[in-house]
């Protein structure tokens, strides 16, 4: 059983832990409203202009276009892709069934360089010119791995004899795909397309390597940076994107964190009683 004096020294171990991680991000968000185009501290007033700079900047709002762009192509393909996977490996036994699986994962594990310099290659090899969809490609192959992961998880999770049960009822495919199958997977297909978004648009290792003179929003940044360049710009887009993360991440924590089955009518409901 725990002591008082034990959880007094994990609760200010986790409250350190929260700090080391989460100060940086703070004095972005201060940075953002400087009113002062000098990073400096303490800060020298509070002013929203640089918001307004970067929104009316041209080559802000096309990378943050070509991001979203990237990020829901990316994701949509990863959905499909990754739940197919899942249900192959979940559902059927065949022989190298966990090689396949390893290698599903194998991308998300790769350092992001090695991915950018293959897929770079490839490309050139084939003649591919570099282009929005050379970005989703690559964008693609580790969002994938998180919704095969989530689909594979939840599968696991799940059993059989509920799509069984269902046929038995006298349910169609269709039925026992709306019915019983959609309620144990959204979830898991949800918090899966939320993370693969929020990884995409914030990816920048990969995209340097299959973008091309095209710029995305981390790419934008990471120029702007390097350069020395409108950094009070800088700070209040990493505020904006700080926010557009926290919202798709924290969903998907609290999907998660539910067991994943809808409360809705239909077989599902004739199963369960």
């Amino acid at each position: 059983m725990e002591t008082r004096a034990a959880r007094i020294w994990l609760g200010a171990w986790t409250l350190l832990v929260v700090l080391f991680l989460w100060i940086p991000l703070l004095l972005i968000l201060v940075y953002a409203f400087n009113k002062s185009n000098v990073q400096s501290w303490p800060i020298k007033g509070v002013t929203t202009h640089w918001f307004s700079v970067a929104w009316h900047a041209e080559e802000v709002r096309s990378a943050v276009w070509l991001s979203v762009r990237a990020a829901l192509l990316a994701t949509g393909i990863a959905l499909v892709l990754g739940s197919m996977a899942a249900f192959a490996i979940a559902r059927f036994s065949f022989f190298g069934r966990e090689t396949v699986s390893f290698l599903f994962i194998l991308p998300i594990a790769l350092p992001g360089i090695v991915t950018g310099m293959a897929l770079n290659s490839f490309f050139v090899f084939n003649h591919i010119n570099l282009s929005l969809w050379t970005i989703v490609t690559g964008h693609a192959t580790f969002c994938l791995v998180l919704v095969y992961n989530n689909v594979l998880a939840r599968l696991r999770r799940s059993s059989p004899s509920l799509i069984e049960a269902s046929q038995d009822l006298g349910a169609d495919g269709w039925q026992t795909f709306r019915f019983v199958i959609w309620p144990v997977l959204s979830t898991a297909l949800v918090a899966g397309g939320l993370l693969a978004f929020a990884l995409s648009f914030d990816e920048v290792v990969v995209t340097y390597f299959t973008a091309g003179a095209q710029n995305t929003l981390p790419l934008l940044i990471f120029g702007y940076i390097r350069l020395g360049q409108q950094l009070p710009v800088v700070n209040a887009i990493a505020f904006a994107m700080i926010v557009l993360t926290v919202i798709p991440v924290a969903l998907a924590q609290r999907l998660m964190r539910d067991t994943g089955v809808l409360r809705r009518g239909g077989t599902a409901a004739m199963i369960a009683r």
